[in-house]
Protein backbone atom coordinates (compact mmCIF):
# COMPACT_ATOMS: atom_id res chain seq x y z
CA UNK A 1 0.00 0.00 0.00
CA UNK A 2 1.63 3.43 -0.91
CA UNK A 3 1.84 5.53 2.26
CA UNK A 4 1.18 9.45 2.06
CA UNK A 5 3.64 11.69 3.24
CA UNK A 6 2.96 11.78 7.00
CA UNK A 7 5.09 9.55 9.81
CA UNK A 8 3.80 10.15 12.93
CA UNK A 9 5.20 8.30 16.31
CA UNK A 10 1.41 7.50 17.49
CA UNK A 11 -1.44 9.71 16.75
CA UNK A 12 -0.37 12.58 17.84
CA UNK A 13 2.10 12.40 14.80
CA UNK A 14 5.10 13.96 17.14
CA UNK A 15 7.77 12.97 14.75
CA UNK A 16 5.33 13.93 11.03
CA UNK A 17 7.40 14.26 8.07
CA UNK A 18 6.62 15.76 4.97
CA UNK A 19 7.67 14.66 2.02
CA UNK A 20 9.95 16.42 -0.92
CA UNK A 21 9.19 19.88 1.96
CA UNK A 22 12.13 21.37 0.44
CA UNK A 23 11.41 20.94 -3.53
CA UNK A 24 7.55 21.55 -2.81
CA UNK A 25 8.32 24.78 -1.06
CA UNK A 26 11.11 26.42 -3.75
CA UNK A 27 8.03 25.07 -6.73
CA UNK A 28 5.06 26.80 -5.17
CA UNK A 29 7.56 30.35 -3.97
CA UNK A 30 7.57 32.27 -6.91
CA UNK A 31 3.36 32.27 -6.04
CA UNK A 32 3.37 32.79 -2.37
CA UNK A 33 6.33 34.90 -1.72
CA UNK A 34 6.28 39.00 -0.85
CA UNK A 35 2.47 39.27 -1.21
CA UNK A 36 -0.57 38.41 0.32
CA UNK A 37 -1.70 34.86 -1.46
CA UNK A 38 -3.77 32.20 -0.80
CA UNK A 39 -3.04 28.01 -0.40
CA UNK A 40 -5.55 25.48 -0.93
CA UNK A 41 -4.08 22.06 0.67
CA UNK A 42 -6.34 19.66 -0.71
CA UNK A 43 -5.19 16.89 1.57
CA UNK A 44 -3.95 18.29 4.35
CA UNK A 45 -2.97 15.21 6.76
CA UNK A 46 -1.14 15.90 10.21
CA UNK A 47 -0.38 19.74 8.24
CA UNK A 48 2.78 19.47 7.67
CA UNK A 49 3.54 21.02 4.33
CA UNK A 50 1.06 23.77 5.64
CA UNK A 51 3.05 24.30 8.73
CA UNK A 52 6.18 24.75 6.95
CA UNK A 53 4.46 27.18 4.43
CA UNK A 54 2.30 29.23 7.14
CA UNK A 55 5.99 30.31 8.69
CA UNK A 56 7.77 30.72 5.46
CA UNK A 57 5.32 33.10 4.19
CA UNK A 58 3.87 35.30 6.45
CA UNK A 59 1.17 36.85 4.41
CA UNK A 60 -0.29 33.65 3.43
CA UNK A 61 -3.65 32.13 3.89
CA UNK A 62 -4.59 28.17 4.08
CA UNK A 63 -7.64 26.82 3.37
CA UNK A 64 -7.01 23.21 4.07
CA UNK A 65 -9.24 20.54 3.28
CA UNK A 66 -9.68 17.02 4.66
CA UNK A 67 -12.43 13.86 4.78
CA UNK A 68 -10.76 12.85 8.36
CA UNK A 69 -12.39 14.53 11.04
CA UNK A 70 -9.55 13.45 13.36
CA UNK A 71 -7.12 14.61 11.02
CA UNK A 72 -8.43 17.79 10.88
CA UNK A 73 -8.46 18.29 15.34
CA UNK A 74 -4.54 17.31 14.91
CA UNK A 75 -3.99 20.11 12.27
CA UNK A 76 -5.75 22.57 14.33
CA UNK A 77 -3.76 21.68 16.68
CA UNK A 78 -0.65 22.00 14.92
CA UNK A 79 -1.79 25.00 13.01
CA UNK A 80 -3.06 27.23 16.47
CA UNK A 81 -0.26 29.59 15.86
CA UNK A 82 -1.73 30.71 12.37
CA UNK A 83 -5.75 29.80 13.36
CA UNK A 84 -5.59 33.71 12.35
CA UNK A 85 -4.66 32.82 8.70
CA UNK A 86 -5.91 28.81 8.42
CA UNK A 87 -9.68 27.94 7.49
CA UNK A 88 -9.78 24.39 8.16
CA UNK A 89 -12.92 22.46 6.24
CA UNK A 90 -14.36 18.86 6.59
CA UNK A 91 -14.56 17.98 2.61
CA UNK A 92 -13.42 15.88 0.04
CA UNK A 93 -11.44 17.76 -2.12
CA UNK A 94 -13.59 17.36 -5.11
CA UNK A 95 -15.76 20.18 -3.01
CA UNK A 96 -12.74 22.45 -3.65
CA UNK A 97 -14.55 24.83 -5.98
CA UNK A 98 -17.93 24.69 -3.57
CA UNK A 99 -15.47 25.39 -0.22
CA UNK A 100 -14.17 28.36 -1.92
CA UNK A 101 -16.94 29.76 -2.76
CA UNK A 102 -17.95 29.55 0.71
CA UNK A 103 -15.04 31.57 2.06
CA UNK A 104 -15.66 34.31 -0.87
CA UNK A 105 -12.48 33.58 -2.29
CA UNK A 106 -12.48 33.92 -5.97
CA UNK A 107 -8.85 32.63 -7.04
CA UNK A 108 -6.00 31.06 -4.95
CA UNK A 109 -2.32 31.26 -5.81
CA UNK A 110 -1.50 27.60 -4.40
CA UNK A 111 -2.71 24.12 -4.71
CA UNK A 112 -1.28 21.41 -3.14
CA UNK A 113 -2.28 17.70 -3.15
CA UNK A 114 -0.75 15.24 -1.62
CA UNK A 115 -2.82 12.09 -2.08
CA UNK A 116 -2.81 8.64 -0.61
CA UNK A 117 -3.64 7.56 2.88
CA UNK A 118 -2.19 8.91 5.54
CA UNK A 119 0.28 7.78 8.68
CA UNK A 120 -2.43 8.94 10.89
CA UNK A 121 -4.75 6.08 9.07
CA UNK A 122 -2.19 3.98 8.63
CA UNK A 123 -0.85 4.39 12.09
CA UNK A 124 -4.73 3.90 13.66
CA UNK A 125 -5.01 0.11 13.71
CA UNK A 126 -8.71 -0.08 14.14
CA UNK A 127 -8.94 2.00 11.14
CA UNK A 128 -8.22 -1.53 9.20
CA UNK A 129 -5.96 -0.19 6.18
CA UNK A 130 -2.89 -2.05 7.37
CA UNK A 131 -2.41 -5.45 6.30
CA UNK A 132 -0.09 -5.72 8.63
CA UNK A 133 -1.95 -5.87 11.81
CA UNK A 134 -5.54 -7.24 11.94
CA UNK A 135 -8.50 -5.23 12.99
CA UNK A 136 -12.19 -4.36 11.30
CA UNK A 137 -12.09 -4.29 7.95
CA UNK A 138 -13.58 -0.20 7.96
CA UNK A 139 -10.84 1.77 5.29
CA UNK A 140 -13.02 4.63 5.59
CA UNK A 141 -11.28 8.05 5.37
CA UNK A 142 -13.98 9.83 6.79
CA UNK A 143 -15.50 6.79 9.20
CA UNK A 144 -18.94 8.52 9.68
CA UNK A 145 -19.90 7.73 6.03
CA UNK A 146 -19.90 5.59 3.48
CA UNK A 147 -19.81 1.97 2.98
CA UNK A 148 -17.04 -0.37 4.59
CA UNK A 149 -14.23 -2.55 2.89
CA UNK A 150 -16.28 -5.62 5.18
CA UNK A 151 -19.66 -4.14 3.12
CA UNK A 152 -17.70 -3.99 -0.33
CA UNK A 153 -16.72 -7.79 0.29
CA UNK A 154 -19.66 -9.16 1.32
CA UNK A 155 -22.07 -6.88 -0.97
CA UNK A 156 -20.41 -6.15 -4.41
CA UNK A 157 -21.01 -9.30 -7.30
CA UNK A 158 -18.29 -11.10 -7.83
CA UNK A 159 -17.11 -9.65 -11.02
CA UNK A 160 -17.37 -6.12 -9.47
CA UNK A 161 -15.29 -7.53 -7.16
CA UNK A 162 -12.32 -8.72 -9.63
CA UNK A 163 -13.32 -5.48 -11.83
CA UNK A 164 -12.35 -3.07 -8.51
CA UNK A 165 -9.30 -5.79 -8.10
CA UNK A 166 -7.93 -5.54 -11.66
CA UNK A 167 -8.56 -1.65 -11.72
CA UNK A 168 -7.65 -0.51 -8.35
CA UNK A 169 -5.18 -2.60 -6.67
CA UNK A 170 -3.60 -3.74 -10.68
CA UNK A 171 -3.79 -7.04 -9.56
CA UNK A 172 -2.99 -9.90 -11.84
CA UNK A 173 -5.24 -12.57 -9.92
CA UNK A 174 -8.47 -10.68 -9.64
CA UNK A 175 -10.99 -13.09 -10.93
CA UNK A 176 -9.43 -15.94 -8.61
CA UNK A 177 -9.63 -13.78 -5.59
CA UNK A 178 -12.53 -12.69 -6.35
CA UNK A 179 -14.41 -16.11 -7.00
CA UNK A 180 -12.47 -17.15 -3.58
CA UNK A 181 -13.96 -14.09 -1.56
CA UNK A 182 -17.35 -15.63 -2.89
CA UNK A 183 -16.65 -19.03 -1.66
CA UNK A 184 -15.26 -17.78 1.83
CA UNK A 185 -18.79 -15.26 2.24
CA UNK A 186 -21.26 -17.77 1.42
CA UNK A 187 -19.72 -19.75 4.65
CA UNK A 188 -19.25 -16.62 7.09
CA UNK A 189 -19.07 -12.55 6.16
CA UNK A 190 -15.72 -10.81 6.29
CA UNK A 191 -15.61 -8.45 9.18
CA UNK A 192 -11.73 -8.71 10.33
CA UNK A 193 -8.54 -7.90 8.25
CA UNK A 194 -6.90 -11.01 9.03
CA UNK A 195 -9.56 -12.88 7.26
CA UNK A 196 -9.24 -11.39 4.02
CA UNK A 197 -4.91 -11.58 4.47
CA UNK A 198 -5.28 -15.45 5.44
CA UNK A 199 -7.65 -15.87 2.49
CA UNK A 200 -5.20 -13.90 -0.15
CA UNK A 201 -2.32 -15.87 0.86
CA UNK A 202 -3.92 -19.12 0.16
CA UNK A 203 -5.70 -17.30 -3.32
CA UNK A 204 -2.05 -15.46 -4.82
CA UNK A 205 0.19 -18.02 -6.55
CA UNK A 206 3.27 -19.23 -3.95
CA UNK A 207 5.63 -17.94 -6.93
CA UNK A 208 4.18 -14.76 -7.03
CA UNK A 209 3.99 -14.15 -3.56
CA UNK A 210 8.14 -14.31 -3.95
CA UNK A 211 8.78 -11.94 -6.39
CA UNK A 212 5.10 -9.74 -6.19
CA UNK A 213 5.65 -8.38 -2.67
CA UNK A 214 2.76 -9.34 -0.42
CA UNK A 215 0.09 -10.90 -1.55
CA UNK A 216 -2.59 -8.63 0.17
CA UNK A 217 -0.93 -5.14 -0.74
CA UNK A 218 -2.52 -4.94 -4.57
CA UNK A 219 -6.16 -6.08 -3.08
CA UNK A 220 -5.59 -3.88 0.72
CA UNK A 221 -4.55 -0.77 -1.69
CA UNK A 222 -8.14 -1.57 -4.34
CA UNK A 223 -10.56 -1.76 -1.95
CA UNK A 224 -9.87 1.46 0.06
CA UNK A 225 -9.85 3.78 -3.24
CA UNK A 226 -13.45 1.91 -3.65
CA UNK A 227 -14.42 2.67 -0.28
CA UNK A 228 -13.28 6.18 -0.58
CA UNK A 229 -13.74 6.83 -4.28
CA UNK A 230 -10.66 8.37 -4.12
CA UNK A 231 -9.75 8.08 -8.28
CA UNK A 232 -13.12 9.81 -8.97
CA UNK A 233 -12.69 12.47 -6.56
CA UNK A 234 -9.64 13.25 -8.26
CA UNK A 235 -10.78 13.50 -11.45
CA UNK A 236 -13.11 16.29 -10.36
CA UNK A 237 -10.81 18.03 -7.54
CA UNK A 238 -7.80 18.74 -10.28
CA UNK A 239 -9.75 20.70 -12.92
CA UNK A 240 -11.89 22.86 -9.83
CA UNK A 241 -8.37 23.44 -8.33
CA UNK A 242 -6.92 24.34 -11.63
CA UNK A 243 -9.75 26.64 -12.96
CA UNK A 244 -9.49 28.31 -9.46
CA UNK A 245 -5.85 29.06 -10.22
CA UNK A 246 -4.88 33.05 -10.71
CA UNK A 247 -2.44 33.21 -13.78
CA UNK A 248 0.73 32.58 -11.82
CA UNK A 249 -0.52 30.43 -9.40
CA UNK A 250 0.91 27.18 -9.21
CA UNK A 251 -0.22 23.71 -8.18
CA UNK A 252 1.71 20.97 -7.05
CA UNK A 253 0.50 17.28 -6.62
CA UNK A 254 1.91 14.30 -4.89
CA UNK A 255 1.35 10.80 -6.15
CA UNK A 256 1.67 7.54 -4.44
CA UNK A 257 0.42 4.57 -7.50
CA UNK A 258 0.50 4.90 -10.92
CA UNK A 259 -3.41 5.64 -11.00
CA UNK A 260 -3.68 8.47 -9.35
CA UNK A 261 -0.05 9.70 -11.15
CA UNK A 262 -1.53 8.54 -14.53
CA UNK A 263 -4.37 10.93 -13.70
CA UNK A 264 -2.33 13.70 -13.18
CA UNK A 265 0.24 13.67 -15.86
CA UNK A 266 -3.54 13.52 -17.83
CA UNK A 267 -4.87 16.38 -16.68
CA UNK A 268 -1.98 18.66 -16.64
CA UNK A 269 -0.60 17.55 -20.43
CA UNK A 270 -4.12 18.79 -21.73
CA UNK A 271 -4.22 22.35 -19.75
CA UNK A 272 -0.56 22.43 -21.21
CA UNK A 273 -1.06 21.63 -24.70
CA UNK A 274 -2.77 24.15 -27.59
CA UNK A 275 -5.92 23.24 -28.83
CA UNK A 276 -5.67 25.18 -32.03
CA UNK A 277 -5.67 22.84 -34.87
CA UNK A 278 -2.23 21.62 -36.24
CA UNK A 279 -1.54 23.45 -39.11
CA UNK A 280 -3.05 26.55 -38.39
CA UNK A 281 0.04 29.23 -38.35
CA UNK A 282 -1.38 31.38 -35.97
CA UNK A 283 -2.68 30.29 -31.89
CA UNK A 284 -6.38 30.61 -32.18
CA UNK A 285 -8.07 33.12 -29.65
CA UNK A 286 -8.41 31.08 -26.41
CA UNK A 287 -7.21 28.25 -27.45
CA UNK A 288 -3.61 28.63 -25.76
CA UNK A 289 -2.50 26.46 -23.05
CA UNK A 290 -3.68 27.24 -19.65
CA UNK A 291 -0.42 25.80 -17.52
CA UNK A 292 2.98 25.72 -18.72
CA UNK A 293 4.79 22.01 -16.68
CA UNK A 294 7.37 22.64 -14.13
CA UNK A 295 8.61 19.55 -13.83
CA UNK A 296 9.92 16.98 -16.54
CA UNK A 297 7.91 14.19 -16.08
CA UNK A 298 7.27 12.59 -12.66
CA UNK A 299 10.06 14.03 -10.13
CA UNK A 300 11.03 11.21 -7.23
CA UNK A 301 12.70 11.56 -3.89
CA UNK A 302 16.15 11.89 -3.28
CA UNK A 303 17.44 8.51 -1.72
CA UNK A 304 18.99 10.38 1.27
CA UNK A 305 14.98 11.55 1.47
CA UNK A 306 13.87 7.59 1.58
CA UNK A 307 16.40 6.76 3.78
CA UNK A 308 15.40 8.86 6.11
CA UNK A 309 11.60 8.23 5.57
CA UNK A 310 11.10 4.89 3.73
CA UNK A 311 7.12 6.43 3.00
CA UNK A 312 8.44 8.56 0.51
CA UNK A 313 10.19 5.91 -1.75
CA UNK A 314 7.13 5.49 -3.99
CA UNK A 315 6.18 9.71 -4.62
CA UNK A 316 5.46 11.13 -8.04
CA UNK A 317 5.29 14.69 -8.16
CA UNK A 318 4.20 17.13 -10.83
CA UNK A 319 3.44 20.85 -10.89
CA UNK A 320 2.31 23.33 -13.28
CA UNK A 321 2.06 27.20 -13.83
CA UNK A 322 -1.03 28.87 -14.43
CA UNK A 323 -0.26 31.22 -17.43
CA UNK A 324 -3.53 32.05 -18.81
CA UNK A 325 -7.02 33.15 -17.86
CA UNK A 326 -9.95 31.52 -19.53
CA UNK A 327 -12.38 33.58 -21.33
CA UNK A 328 -15.73 33.39 -19.32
Amino acid sequence: MEQRSESGDGPAGARHVPVLLPRVTELLDPALSGRPAVLVDATLGLGGHSAALLAAYPQLTLVGLDRDPQALELAGRRLVAHAGRSHLVHAVYDRIAEVLGELDVRRIDGALFDLGVSSLQLDATERGFSYARDADLDMRMDASTGPTAAEVLNTYPIPELARILREYGEERFASRIAAAVGRRRSQQPFTRSAELVELLYDAVPAASRRTGGHPAKRTFQALRIEVNGELDALRAALPAAIDALAVGGRIVVLSYHSLEDRIVKRELAARSTSRTPAGLPVELPGHGPQLRLLTRGAEVAPEDEITDNPRAASVRLRAAERIREVAA
